[in-house]
């Protein structure tokens, strides 16, 4: 997934989401420094950890989503530091205490070999004991193949407005869900300007990423159903994974 050019609406989708920033303060403030955010983005997470004195690192491949999230430290008076790299084969010296994927970031691995090339890097910056912590979305989708508006409209302060429509695909042997995001935005004067992303995820179920970490060389994780740590269960709109290398 190239984020380059889907930078500037997933600022627009997801700045205001604040449903796991107290969740990876507090794992944060807890550890210890240093941490490292793998899928760093923008800096959503990366700044609001660094607003509470928690030194991170933040990882992300893609050079558009740094450049903003740099854009974002400098308008807050923040020094974050950002690395451009893959999970599966970036190599920093540093070891850290903890680190965390916010956000679904494990969704752009999309085979098992990827998948276990970044868990096992991953492990591998981390500290002896070193903990790992991420969030993945449960597998619970809208009407496939249909054009849908949910809600996100934004305006602009020239008088323009954006709205976003979105057409998912499910290839389930796979476990890719594919999103083509539509933002249309429509000028003062009427002119209407398309826009056109696609972005593909791979989903996991549970146990299946309770294994991968097995393999991978963590302790058997502790999985909840939200932010506040109740159980997973059917009405669950998240995984919350931590766990610990071996």
């Amino acid at each position: 997934m190239n984020y380059d050019d889907f930078a500037d609406l997933y600022d627009h989708q997801y700045d205001l989401y604040r449903d796991d920033l107290h969740f990876y303060a507090g794992v944060a403030e807890r550890v210890g420094g240093p941490v490292l955010e793998v899928g760093a983005g923008t800096g959503r997470v990366t700044a609001f950890l660094a607003r509470r004195g928690v030194r991170v690192v933040g990882l992300e491949p893609s050079a558009r989503m740094i450049e903003r999230g740099r854009a974002r430290a400098q308008e807050s008076g923040l020094d974050l530091t950002f690395v451009q790299g893959d999970a599966r084969s970036f190599r920093l010296d540093e070891r850290f205490g903890l680190v965390i994927a916010p956000f679904n970031a494990l969704m752009h691995l999309y085979t098992p070999n990827e998948q276990l090339s970044a868990l096992e890097n991953i492990r591998a910056h981390l500290t002896p004991g070193g903990a790992f912590v991420f969030d993945l979305y449960v597998p619970r989708y809208g009407e496939m193949n249909t054009l849908r508006h949910e809600g996100e409209t934004f305006h602009r302060p020239d008088g323009s407005r954006t709205d976003v429509f979105l057409v998912q695909r499910h290839d389930r042997p796979r476990q890719h869900v594919t999103t083509e995001y539509y933002a249309d935005t429509t000028a003062p004067d009427g002119t209407l300007r398309r826009r056109h992303y696609t972005l593909t995820q791979r989903y996991y179920t549970r146990f299946e990423m309770e294994w991968l970490l097995r393999c991978a060389g963590f302790e058997s994780p502790r999985v909840t159903g939200s932010f506040q740590g109740g159980p997973l269960d059917d009405s669950s709109d998240v995984m919350v994974f931590q766990t610990r290398a071996r």
